[in-house]
């Protein structure tokens, strides 16, 4: 399908980066890197470390998977996100979620990969992208370093 542009309008403010290695794909988040499912948020929360900023809180794990999903665990990082019914209704629990996926999907290369995040969300009103974006960097950097000061198991 060709498409059609319109040479009055102005060019897009935020195009898609190009060259210096930078592909399209760089930026995806597949279902697949999501974690899912009651048990698969339980491992996370049973065996990572936690940490809270304001109404924003992060539980991080090592990943854990199969001999066969080894390389994959190793170069991505999967998401959950908790968000409860006293957070608001649908409709700003869904606003908030996207946020959050959108915030980890443009920042997940610049953290190491291959760990489990969960992030666990107290009622508040909704922030920008940066907003959440700042608050996740801090979030990352002070549950790695916790997980870093642990002793192996």
């Amino acid at each position: 399908m060709t498409q059609h542009l319109d040479p009055t309008k102005p060019p897009h403010p935020n195009p898609l980066p190009q060259g210096e290695g930078i592909t399209r794909s760089r930026f995806k988040h597949p279902r697949t890197n999501r974690i899912g499912g009651h048990g698969s948020f339980k491992k996370v929360l049973d065996r990572g470390v936690r940490s809270w900023a304001g109404p924003l809180g992060m539980c991080i794990a090592p990943r854990v998977g199969s001999v066969s999903d080894a390389s994959d665990a190793a170069k991505s990082s999967r998401l959950g996100i908790s968000i409860g019914r006293p957070v608001g209704n649908a409709v700003r629990r869904n606003r908030i979620k996207r946020l959050l996926r959108e915030s980890f999907r443009l920042m997940q290369h610049d953290w190491p990969g291959g760990y489990d995040v969960v992030i666990l969300v107290k009622p508040h009103e909704p922030k920008s992208l940066a907003e959440y974006q700042s608050a996740l960097t801090g979030l990352v950097n002070r549950c790695l370093t916790k997980l870093q000061s642990q002793p192996p198991a």
